[in-house]
């Protein structure tokens, strides 16, 4: 009997990562109150998941998603003035993490 690969377990760490660097370097400019702290958190998760990307999707997907990861970043900054610093983490997150889920997924079913 043919073995079916679990797509989504290959896809969780890139995720993992990038949620990481979202959550935790905000988490680190709220309790430390050290912009840079969190800069270097979101910076090191980011290098880290984009690595992880372009290893399993190639250099577009990869691209996109660092962009993707980037553009989270910036666009969780006015979010938050409507929704609140917290939940607009978790939400812009949430995305990041779907679409690092999806094409990590979706490029493992490919090979």
């Amino acid at each position: 009997m043919a073995k079916i690969p679990n797509v989504l377990s290959a896809a969780a760490p890139a995720a993992l990562t990038a949620a990481s660097g979202l959550v935790g370097g905000f988490g680190v400019v709220r309790w430390t109150g050290r912009r840079e702290l969190g800069g270097a958190v979101l910076a090191v998760a980011g290098v880290s998941a984009a690595t992880q990307w372009h290893r399993r999707s190639g250099t577009a997907t990869a691209a996109a998603l660092t962009g993707l990861y980037v553009a989270a970043f910036g666009g969780s900054h006015p979010l938050a003035k409507k929704i609140g610093a917290w939940p607009s983490v978790f939400a812009v997150t949430g995305v990041v993490a779907a679409a690092s889920t999806a094409a990590t997924a979706l490029a493992a079913r490919k090979s």
